[in-house]
């Protein structure tokens, strides 16, 4: 298994560890891009690593490529001195030295393919990370908005509570009781306090009203004759005489009162 496989695992186990022993999705969520992101410094590390490795392979086989075309110099040199035997020991040195630089050639290519991918898996690695903070974000808008909704739904529940409601008719039914008493305690207060003399012409206006209007029902209803009510027309007529002659005396008070003026005056 790769260093990136095993990596996944891990993320894997840890977050299945946080699923079992979470109750909270939002804290959950977050240690889990907690974790993913050390994971993440980890990977970089080893890349880092590999990288490093493929630049000290490289080094060495460039030191071992320059050596080897230095013997072949010296070769060169013995042979133009006249010196084969000389020549041949420093070619033997050359050929040692190039299939030192064929070897870290080989290293370093191998080296190299491998620093690439795992640059290309941690730049996969590293989307995936923020991909996943992305869809925390969603998720925890989303677990905010259903923990509202749920607190509204408690909320509309509880007030759907039929004793809540009974509450406001019990107190509505003595907050009618205590108006009653108020209004039985105004009238009574009146009646034993108050102005008596005109509570009593109230009483007389009344029953006064009342036998005028018994009197014409029952002349309406053919069970006496007008005449019968006459008594009550005359008292009528009488009161508008009455009235007539308290104007009368009005105006007399008038003119006798222009009258002095005119005395007065002349």
């Amino acid at each position: 298994m790769g260093f990136f496989g095993r990596l996944a695992q891990l993320i894997k186990s840890n977050l299945n560890d946080l699923i079992s022993k979470s109750e909270d999705p939002e804290k959950m969520l977050n240690q889990v891009i907690l974790d993913m992101n050390q994971q993440l410094v980890e990977a970089k590390k080893q890349v880092a690593v590999a990288i490093a490795d493929e630049k000290r392979l490289q080094k060495q086989y460039n030191n071992q490529k320059a050596v080897s075309e230095e013997w072949e110099k010296k070769a060169m040199m013995a042979i133009r001195a006249g010196d084969d035997a000389l020549a041949k020991e420093a070619l033997l040195r050359k050929k040692e030295h190039d299939q030192l630089a064929a070897q870290f050639k080989e290293q370093w290519d191998k080296q190299n393919q491998a620093a690439g991918q795992l640059k290309t898996a941690l730049r996969a690695l590293n989307n995936k990370i923020e991909e996943a903070k992305r869809k925390k974000n969603v998720l925890i808008a989303r677990k905010r908005r259903a923990e509202a909704m749920k607190s509204i739904q408690e909320t509309m529940s509880g007030l759907s509570d039929t004793s809540a409601f009974d509450t406001f008719d019990r107190m509505a039914t003595k907050i009618d009781q205590l108006e009653a008493e108020a209004e039985a305690g105004a009238e009574l207060s009146e009646e034993y306090s108050g102005d008596v003399l005109t509570h009593k012409f109230r009483e007389l206006e009344t029953t006064a009203g009342a036998d005028a209007d018994l009197e014409a029902l029952k002349q309406k209803m053919g069970l006496i004759e007008p005449e019968e009510a006459a008594p009550v027309a005359a008292r009528v007529e009488a009161d508008e005489e009455e009235e007539m002659s308290e104007q009368e005396m009005a105006e007399l008070e008038e003119a006798l009162e222009a009258l002095k003026q005119r005395e007065m005056g002349g």
